[in-house]
């Protein structure tokens, strides 16, 4: 039988590139629900392409449009908040993908775990900000979590077959962005643009950023925490250029086992989607010989002190994480709107993780109350006004 999908932000990046796998292969998936929080012109298109059972539009003003546009399709259509989070809970989904950006994704994740739904995970703020709820609820109604981040996706790949074989460290690989050989003074200067011009990756303007800065590997390293249940002092961050070992597993006898290819998202979306099969493709095949060298160097996070922040935050557990998340995604639309430097952003951060109250084990409704209070604080640093 087909596995029935839905895609949580089918028009970003992540979205737009499962679409781009499931079409390929329609005898193995088909689209039940499809959502999107602005891009109305985009999901339009995907609904009436894809014919899934529903699609949602998060932002309600747009509902209106969406409607009358699909009034002659077999679509039905919701809008807001809470109908993502009922649509996710739908009997005839087999497995959501969770592509959302940001904070926004974790209470429709949650709700879909809820739910027992298996998970393809794009989202890592989920476990960013909630992985210890998320990871036991998930064991608790016997849900897969399947990465889709490439470097979770390797080390999800390289662990096949050694559950024997305790793991002595992880190496999450980075290509270390666009500014990587960049001096402090070098970073005073950044524009957006310099920002937004990532090496080897084609991605959404806020993990882009999150990239620039080293956030991103940050985010997994927390994220990597939760997924595979190792400690801080068994993640270790690599800034390997190429981008072509997507991450390393060392066991206890030294061996290393690692998973290499082209960066091409699709590559660890679609194993996710065919778990456990591989699925044949004809994506571009990666060549030794196109890279007669790989590189790789000590991340510095003296200049680029968002990924100590992140190491921080994890060692502290409890609300941290949280309160990380949301200082960070105030700071990068800050940025993006050109009201903060770059350099701001992780002093931002560090400041508002200061004056946020700690909470040692936070349930759901914390954690909603923790990133409120959050915004509130890194917004007022962000306008000199705390």
């Amino acid at each position: 039988m087909k596995k029935r999908i839905a895609i949580l932000g089918s028009t970003g990046s992540i979205g737009t590139q499962s679409l781009e796998v499931i079409d390929k292969n329609p005898e193995l998936f088909e689209i039940e629900v499809l959502t999107a929080n602005n891009n109305v012109e985009l999901l339009i298109s995907q609904a009436k392409k894809f014919q899934p059972n529903a699609v949602v539009i998060a932002n309600e003003k747009n509902y209106g449009i969406v409607s009358e546009a699909l009034q002659n399709e077999p679509v039905k259509i919701f809008a807001g908040a809470d109908a993502l989070n009922q649509v996710v809970q739908m009997e005839t989904i087999d497995l959501v993908i969770t592509a959302m950006v940001g904070y926004a994704g974790l209470i429709p994740t949650w709700h879909a775990v809820k739910a027992g739904k298996n998970i393809a995970l794009a989202n890592k703020e989920t476990l960013v900000v909630a992985g210890e709820i998320i990871t036991s609820l998930a064991k608790k109604n016997q849900v897969d979590i399947l990465p889709v981040d490439s470097e979770h996706s390797a080390i999800f790949q390289c662990l096949i077959g050694e559950v024997y074989n305790p793991v002595e460290k992880i190496f999450l690989t980075c290509s270390g962005g666009p500014f990587r050989e960049k001096s402090k003074e070098d970073l005073e200067k950044v524009t957006v643009k310099d920002a937004l011009a990532h090496p080897n990756w084609d991605m959404g303007a806020k993990i882009t950023i999150d990239s620039a800065t080293l956030m991103n590997k940050g985010f997994e390293a927390i994220e990597a925490h939760w997924l595979f249940g190792l400690p801080s002092s068994k993640i270790e961050v690599v800034i390997h250029p190429q981008s072509i070992i997507h991450s390393m597993i060392q066991f206890e006898d030294g061996s290393i086992k690692a998973q290499l290819g082209l960066p091409d998202m699709r590559l660890p979306i679609q194993y996710a989607l065919g778990f456990p099969y591989r699925i044949k493709n004809n994506f571009p095949r990666f060549s030794f010989l196109d890279y007669p060298t790989l590189q790789f160097e000590k991340p510095n996070t003296k200049i680029f002190r968002n990924l100590a922040l992140a190491f921080e935050a994890l060692d502290a557990g409890g609300n941290v994480p949280c309160v990380l998340n949301a200082a960070n995604e105030v700071v990068v639309q800050a940025f993006l709107d050109e009201k903060i430097e770059f350099l701001k952003m992780p002093e931002i951060i560090e400041k508002t993780m200061e004056k946020v109250n700690f909470i040692k084990n936070p349930d759901i409704d914390d954690l909603i109350q923790t990133n409120t209070e959050t915004r509130r604080i890194a917004q007022l640093l962000t306008e000199d006004k705390f």
